[in-house]
């Protein structure tokens, strides 16, 4: 875009980025300096690599393909993929072969036999959206298998909106900050609030600005507790209490916390027989009726390595301060990956401020800019790049654990016999937890098109 110099705001071209708006310096249509925007309060680094990255010697300059794959095609052996060196081709070989290989397994296995992939982080603009475009392109082609759901929060995806509403509702209902300094008094972070990693929005970023939020809620007399393994996963300066649990046993410290509201009788009797069901089910469990194992504060000390009495006096601290449980979207990143979100709604609601302005529930505080930014719950349509309309079939974009269906949306019939992988604007490997087995699944297809961006000027070719 193009600054038009208001107030003294630069007239020099600028460009908006995931991680920021940027001034950018081009000499001979290169970028060769970036300063960030001048009302940005805390502008990212991360706008520093726009500078040289376009003739970076890592960039690829031309179209590649595997040297055995180029001399015997998609049968060769793929054993060597890993292992084999690229061969640079013109466009015209390249783009061929790429057609080649679509309409190979179309004829042969059908369009099941196609999975597209993408991540979206590849571009902020919606023309130049990688998702976009992929999905387009197969869906001209006669369709195709995609993935549903993320790696931020899958779980949280599908588990929510069978427990309190969908996930737009979600994002769009959480107390913003300037909620959360008006009203809460004490904010529980599951997983903590990393500020780094609100560097960052999934189409842009205006203004950082959670920095100064957060530190706005401290300055109002909110009391932050970090529930995590990791100190620094909340930023020093709102002065919080460090819980170091162990690894996963968030849900174990809520089943405590629930347990000393109930048997104190401290919960909100009032707001679960009017606004909840399932307590009558919940509570047998809770106490141990049905196991023999009451999941107690001293039961939830000797999982997650903190003191029974501790859990019992925050217990008591939420029964008299207004309360916001949050939950980072790195807990949700294991097996049954489902459960401390859902335990976390209990809890809020056991709290009796779920729905009430600065308390209850939310998730991913600090995980993107507009998590608890008061714009997101403004919700305008913004321009898409339009889809044909074709079936297909969607798998999770990662598989649960073998016997733990209940979080998958995949369907039930069986996986499709992938035979090419076309992926545009990302890189799967940086995202997959297992990495090992994702090395083992990448060798199955006949074919993987890596779809990215190349140095425009030839001139550079190396």
């Amino acid at each position: 875009m193009t600054g038009d110099g208001p107030k003294g705001v630069s007239a020099r071209p600028q460009t908006a980025t995931h991680w920021g708006v940027y001034i950018p310096t081009v000499i001979e249509g290169r970028v060769a300096d970036v300063k960030p925007h001048p009302k940005d309060p805390e502008p990212s680094e991360i706008g520093q690599s726009l500078a040289g990255t376009e003739a970076d010697a890592v960039r690829i300059r031309h179209p590649m393909i595997r040297a055995g794959y180029l001399e015997r095609g998609p049968r060769q052996h793929r054993n060597a993929r890993g292992r084999e060196p690229f061969v640079a081709v013109d466009w015209d070989t390249a783009l061929d072969a790429v057609a080649r290989s679509i309409a190979d397994v179309k004829a042969r296995v059908g369009n099941a036999g196609i999975f597209g992939g993408s991540y979206g982080w590849a571009s902020a603009g919606r023309f130049h959206h990688a998702q976009s475009q992929i999905h387009r392109f197969l869906n001209a082609a006669g369709g195709y298998v995609r993935s549903v759901n993320t790696y931020s929060h899958a779980a949280m995806e599908v588990i929510v909106p069978h427990v309190l509403c969908s996930i737009e509702d979600l994002f769009a209902g959480m107390p913003s900050w300037t909620e959360i300094a008006a009203h809460a008094e004490l904010l529980l972070a599951f997983g903590g609030l990393a500020q780094k990693n609100s560097q960052v929005n999934s189409g842009g970023v205006g203004r950082h600005s959670v920095r100064e939020q957060q530190q706005a809620c401290r300055e109002a007399g909110v009391r932050f507790v970090n529930i995590s393994p990791i100190r620094d996963d909340i930023a020093q300066s709102l002065g919080a209490e460090w819980l170091v649990a162990r690894p996963g046993t968030d849900v174990a410290i809520m089943l405590g916390l629930a347990h000393t509201l109930v048997t104190e009788n401290l919960y909100d009797c009032d707001f679960i027989a009017n606004c909840c069901v399932g307590f009558e089910r919940f509570l047998p469990y809770l106490l141990g009726r049905n196991d023999g194992c009451a999941k107690s504060a001293a039961w939830a000390a000797q999982i997650s390595g903190l003191s029974a009495p501790h859990i019992e006096s925050i217990a008591r601290e939420i029964a008299g301060r207004r309360t916001l449980i949050t939950a980072s979207w790195s807990v949700q990143r294991q097996d049954y990956g489902e459960q401390p979100y859902w335990m976390a709604i209990v809890l809020a609601a056991l709290s009796g401020y779920l729905g009430k302005p600065g308390g209850g529930f939310g998730a991913g505080y600090g995980a993107e800019q507009a998590v608890g930014n008061i714009t997101r719950r403004i919700r305008i349509k913004g321009p898409i790049l339009l889809q044909n309309s074709f079936p297909w079939r969607g798998l999770p974009i990662y598989w649960p654990r073998p016997g733990n269906p209940s979080i998958t949306t995949g369907s039930a019939d069986g996986t499709p016999d992938i035979r090419l992988i076309y992926w545009c604007g990302g890189n799967p490997f940086h995202h997959h937890q297992d990495l090992n087995r994702l090395v083992a699944a990448w060798q199955k297809p006949k074919t993987i098109i890596v779809h990215e961006r190349s140095v425009r000027d030839a001139q550079n070719a190396a």
